[in-house]
């Protein structure tokens, strides 16, 4: 008994005396490891990964659809053919599906002129070129707007002095870039008609300054990717067509 008691008084001595340690850092350390042909695969990740890599890549290129000739989204001034493609697209496809579910049309499409992210080249369209045209994760939204919200978007796109793609619409400015003729599907704009407008979810939250969306009566959210449109529009049509027009321009 007195010798556990001894060990006891032994052991709290010994733990009385141990003193918690703090550990402070006190500096940091980083080397730069340049990427280059001189650092060797692992061969066995390289093994792992060969199939899927390949499948990605046969999946990407994969045709869809031809093109006649090069476009550029910056071969105009105010619209130009790969603009008033992607804008085209975004009203063919989203169209139906709008109005399966309102029971109404779309009455024009605009987007913006940075969202076009590559050209499309003369030849074989294949899906990466859709993926290289749109490479965000943007979906296509319907904004119900009054005519007087669509007057400011006339307005923002006469002062932008850029080729922002648009569908259903014929805008026309003069030498001062003030508007002169504005048309909604061939008619004038109303300013108490409601408007249902096509674009996408970063232009509806503000994105490239477009502010007239807000306020508005109504958002329907499609769940439908500009990209999904681009690639299934590509996927049904053997030969693009893309054209500059007179849906917006400038008199002098």
């Amino acid at each position: 008994m007195i010798f556990k008691q001894f060990i006891v008084s032994i052991s709290l001595v010994l733990l009385a005396g141990c003193k918690t340690s703090t550990l402070n850092l006190e500096k940091i350390e980083g080397e730069q490891i340049p990427i280059s042909e001189a650092i060797q695969p692992n061969q066995d990740i390289t093994d792992f990964i060969k199939p899927y890599h390949d499948h990605v890549v046969k999946t990407l290129d994969s045709v869809l659809a031809y093109a006649p000739a090069s476009y550029k989204k910056s071969d105009g001034e105010y619209n130009t053919a790969l603009g008033n493609l992607m804008a085209d697209i975004v009203y063919e496809q989203s169209n139906p599906i709008f109005k399966s579910r309102s029971n109404h049309d779309i009455d024009f499409v605009i987007l913006n002129y940075g969202g076009i992210r590559a050209p499309i080249s003369k030849g074989d369209i294949t899906l990466k070129t859709a993926y290289e045209i749109m490479p965000f994760e943007n979906s296509i939204v319907v904004v119900n707007v009054k005519g007087k919200n669509v007057n400011e978007a006339m307005n923002y796109l006469s002062k932008a002095k850029r080729p922002h793609p648009v569908s259903q619409l014929k805008l026309v400015i003069n030498s001062d870039f003030n508007v002169t003729e504005a048309l909604v599907k061939g008619q004038p704009i109303e300013e108490d008609k409601t408007y249902y407008i096509a674009t996408n979810d970063y232009l509806y939250n503000g994105g490239d300054h477009m502010t007239f969306f807000k306020p508005n009566d109504s958002l329907y959210v499609l769940n439908y990717k500009w990209r999904n449109a681009i690639i299934d529009y590509f996927t049904k049509t053997d030969t693009i067509n893309p054209v500059i027009d007179d849906r917006f321009i400038q008199i002098q």
